[in-house]
């Protein structure tokens, strides 16, 4: 091989290499076009091929030096750089996306909302009306416990404090899972029946909260309603609105299949399936700090119930804040960076 005539045929490459990586290095990758970080993947193979051929036939040690330093600089950008765009994405998307979709959801994250309210009313009508009721929906045992013992269940929390929190975490998250898929269909084996779009989901929030508002009854004609409510601000501050969010994915689900628009059926559901999936990656984590909150701290008899409400409040507002927070209006630098961080806040 003649090394001069091969080391000026490829030098142009190398240059060119060396000056994509030096603008990445600067500006960050995002800085460069779709074409541009396609041509440095190119290059960075061949650059690489041409670092084995400069070792096998004895080029000299500076070129093979400066080979090494583009396919060094090269993989940090192309593997690295691309999972510091992940995360980068990510931070994105906890940052504006989940707000964004949780604002385009609004009406029927409302629905649910209104659906958990009317449950709550009807069970604490009935409950505070007619004791057969309350026994019927929270069991008689419970009843009888609570009102003999005049003390709050959640004392059974302490002592277990981590296994109580995951399995908190655990029962809330699949109620979420199930008002969601809930909103295509359901199979009930006790009824026998699968329900139609939207009637579990439905089902799910009046249901809950029928049970919300006979407890309301039981602890208040026990005169435990102060414990109970200190006990509950803190984690239901974020464990309720996922509810209500869940609630609405499911909703949303219903909406594609019954009634789907301008869209054809299938979609719809895939236009309403990505935004309750949206929805979904926001209330899990939701779920995941309700029940740390509901494990560790709630249940805390040292805590002043003062403090509980002010921590419940203050995490509803600041809940509230966020999904306020809009994204900002200056164009992106790079449009097709600007699409991937859409494309991964879109599953």
């Amino acid at each position: 091989m003649n090394v001069q005539r091969w080391m000026a045929r490829r030098e142009v490459s190398w240059r060119q290499l060396e000056a994509l990586l030096t603008q990445a290095e600067t500006s960050g990758l995002k800085s460069l076009s779709g074409a541009q970080v396609r041509q440095m993947a190119s290059l960075y193979r061949s650059v690489s091929a041409d670092l084995a051929r400069a070792k096998g036939h004895g080029v000299g040690q500076a070129v093979v030096k400066d080979l090494q330093r583009l396919t060094s600089r090269s993989y940090s950008q192309i593997y690295q750089g691309s999972r510091r765009q992940e995360w980068q994405a990510l931070g994105e998307f906890c940052r504006y996306g989940f707000p964004a979709v949780v604002q385009q959801s609004w009406g029927y994250i409302a629905i649910a909302t209104g659906l958990f309210a009317i449950g709550g009313l009807v069970g604490w009508w009935f409950a505070w009306r007619d004791p057969a009721f309350l026994t019927l929906v929270l069991g008689q045992d419970f009843v009888e416990t609570v009102k003999t013992s005049q003390e709050l269940w959640t004392v059974s929390i302490m002592g277990i404090e981590p296994v109580a929190s995951s399995g908190i975490m655990i029962n809330n998250i699949g109620v979420a899972l199930w008002a969601i898929v809930g909103g295509v269909t359901m199979v009930v084996p006790q009824v026998p029946m699968i329900t139609p779009p939207g009637a579990f989901t439905v089902f799910v929030l009046v249901f809950n909260g029928v049970m919300l508002g006979c407890v309301g009854v039981l602890v208040a004609q026990a005169n435990l309603a102060y414990d109970l409510w200190a006990f509950v601000f803190p984690h239901g501050a974020l464990e309720l609105p996922a509810i209500f969010m869940a609630g609405g994915a499911g909703l949303l689900l219903a909406r594609a299949i019954v009634l789907p628009g301008q869209y054809r059926r299938t979609d719809a559901l895939k236009h309403y399936g990505m935004q309750a999936v949206q929805l979904l990656y926001g209330i899990i984590p939701m779920l995941v700090i309700a029940g740390l909150i509901e494990g560790f701290f709630s249940p805390q008899t040292w805590i002043p119930h003062g403090l509980k409400y002010a921590v419940g409040i203050a995490l509803f507002l600041g809940l509230v804040q966020y999904c306020r927070t809009q994204r900002p209006q200056a164009a992106p630098r790079n449009p097709e960076a600007q699409q991937r961080i859409n494309n991964w806040s879109q599953g």
